[in-house]
């Protein structure tokens, strides 16, 4: 008997249906501790966070600036997160995204600032910086089996110090507020569609690229010969190389792509002019958080595309907290409780498929029965 797979079991959907969960089940928990710390405002908290931008619905161009602002901020996310996704794809776990992240805004920042490079060559710089990033822990995974956890959490912090020091520059940065200065005029990236999203001035061709680059990571990842060989060595580096596949280069290649894809990241971001960075004793949080985006996204490049905007949009939404009840980090939380719940989401998927497992195997006995009765 053919088994005929229904709507419920479909990869994607199950996919969908465990990252709705862990969406829902984050909001709830963050309405509890709103409850928990105020309860006569706990409503009207959880609606400011999830109402967002659309409080100034009776100002449409408001709204759209707005919108047009969490976009901007949910790039870099979203990019960090393909390339999480794609190194998770061919078998890698690349947490060393920070680093690469790291890497590319030091590209972007440094060509813009000190050398006053235009803003394609600063965006291919930051792309080529994560890139090399990618290169040295791909290296060390191909050539000296140094697993590439340890490799990108080294490098990670490594990308941290050299940001801080090398950016640390009276051409680069105000050294008395320890931040970088404005990026000026040349740097900055194409405006795209400003006039539709209230004039915002942070809204680039960041936005359509973003979303070319998750294109073509689905299709380099389902539709090419590349993509297959980059998953097959991911799987299994000794099966991928007795079938012919040259193993550690496309173990390198991976991270390599993965790295650029990072880089890229924070070259949309920065040289938006949106955000100036500041020396920090942290790594990065984009890095990590990408993570987390790729899960909830099903691991699926469009899936992230939706999954960071979503925990953009969370994130923003606790400025319009009253803070006179509620602090506005509890959106923070709120994400930061999503992140932790996007662990589950295969395993939800893996509930999901055990149930159709068992359903699959009953409906066979059940044939094997029925087909007993009619040779008797």
């Amino acid at each position: 008997m053919k088994n005929k797979t229904g709507f419920m079991r479909r990869p994607g959907v199950q996919t969908l249906i465990a990252s709705i969960l862990c969406a829902v089940l984050g909001i709830v928990i963050g309405f509890l501790i709103l409850l928990a710390i105020n309860p006569s405002h706990a409503g009207e908290g959880i609606w400011a966070i999830l109402k967002n931008f659309f409080k100034y619905n009776n100002n449409t161009t408001t709204m759209l600036y707005y919108l047009g602002s969490t976009l901007v901020k949910s790039l870099p996310l979203i990019l960090c997160a393909e390339a999480i996704l794609f190194a998770y794809k061919a078998g890698l776990f690349n947490i060393g995204a920070a680093g690469q992240y790291t890497a590319g805004l030091i590209a972007s920042l440094y060509t813009s600032l000190a050398l006053g490079w235009s803003w394609w060559a600063c965006l291919l710089s930051a792309l080529l910086a994560g890139a090399f990033w990618g290169f040295l822990s791909g290296m060390f995974k191909a050539f000296f089996a140094v697993n590439e956890v340890i490799a990108g959490i080294m490098l990670n912090w490594i990308a941290l110090y050299l940001a801080n020091t090398i950016l640390a520059n009276e051409k680069i940065m105000d050294i008395s507020k320890s931040e970088t200065y404005g990026i000026p005029q040349k740097g900055i990236i194409p405006g795209f569609m400003q006039p539709v999203f209230g004039n915002n001035q942070y809204m680039t061709i960041a936005l359509p690229l973003t979303i070319i680059v998750a294109i073509l990571i689905y299709l380099i990842l389902n539709r090419t010969t590349f993509g297959y060989e980059l998953k097959a060595t991911g799987y299994n580096k000794d099966a991928a190389k007795y079938a012919g596949m040259n193993a550690k280069r496309n173990i390198i290649l991976t991270i390599v792509i993965s790295g650029a894809i990072a880089g890229l990241a924070a070259g949309c971001h920065y040289l938006t002019g949106i955000e100036h960075y500041s020396i920090s004793a942290s790594v990065p949080a984009m890095g990590f958080n990408g993570i987390a985006v790729a899960f909830l996204g099903g691991l699926n490049p469009i899936g992230a595309i939706f999954a960071g905007f979503f925990i953009e949009y969370l994130t923003m939404g606790g400025q319009y907290l009253d803070t006179r009840y509620f602090n506005p980090q509890i959106a923070d939380l709120m994400v930061a409780i999503i992140i932790y719940l996007c662990g589950f989401v295969l395993f939800i998927k893996y509930l999901l498929n055990k149930k159709k497992s068992a359903v699959i195997v009953n409906a066979n006995a059940q044939t094997t029965q029925d087909d007993g009765k009619e040779e008797q």
